[in-house]
């Protein structure tokens, strides 16, 4: 008796939803991320245990190097500009051209003496404002002679409104007294709530 044979077929797979889905994916992923800002300021902050969280909207960040310089930035470009016309309306920063101001909102850092904005802000510093950062004339003045931090604090707080939260990023190696002049700034002008930003450790450590 002669053996039954078996048609042999192709076996087809259709791939189409399974591309359609990842296409979704991708698409979902792409429009609903949240992208970081570069810090050029590098900081090593210290060790904590607490796993308090910081806010990604309306957040005003102070760093403080190693060095002791003072530096701020803002989460995204329209709070940005909307400290930029509350310091023009102060008169402490005025006479901007729209490509000067186009490029403070682009910053991901700022940290200059008043007097020295305008010229970092030029036009022939494109490409290299964040190694002008780390210049030694660079650092936002905060000592009791000249404190410009609180200017621009109070600028950020009457433009952003109750909604805003400061939060303070020092190096490991700064010394106290740096971060204790940033603190008595903030309570100069009733600035008494921040964070104060750290590498999450082991309670053990």
């Amino acid at each position: 008796m002669g053996r039954f044979k078996i048609k042999k077929q192709d076996t087809f797979i259709d791939m189409t939803p399974m591309s359609d889905v990842m296409v979704l994916l991708l698409t979902f992923f792409m429009l609903t991320a949240t992208f970081v800002k570069e810090e050029p300021i590098q900081v090593q902050t210290p060790g904590s245990v607490s796993e308090i969280k910081i806010p990604e909207k309306n957040l005003l960040t102070i760093f403080v190097n190693p060095q002791g310089q003072v530096f701020m930035n803002l989460d995204s470009e329209p709070n940005m500009a909307t400290l930029l016309d509350q310091m023009e309306e102060r008169n402490a920063l005025s006479g901007l051209t729209p490509e000067q101001k186009k490029a403070f909102t682009m910053c991901p850092t700022f940290g200059h003496p008043l007097n020295l904005i305008k010229s970092w802000l030029s036009p022939e510093n494109d490409g290299k404002r964040n190694e002008l950062l780390h210049q030694a004339s660079a650092g936002i003045p905060c000592d009791s002679t000249n404190d410009e931090l609180k200017i621009w604090v109070q600028a950020a707080r009457d433009g952003l409104g109750e909604n805003m939260r400061i939060a303070i990023k020092a190096d490991q190696t700064t010394s106290y007294g740096v971060i204790k002049k940033v603190m008595d700034s903030l309570r100069s002008i009733h600035e008494n709530r921040y964070n104060l930003i750290t590498n999450l450790k082991g309670a053990d450590e």
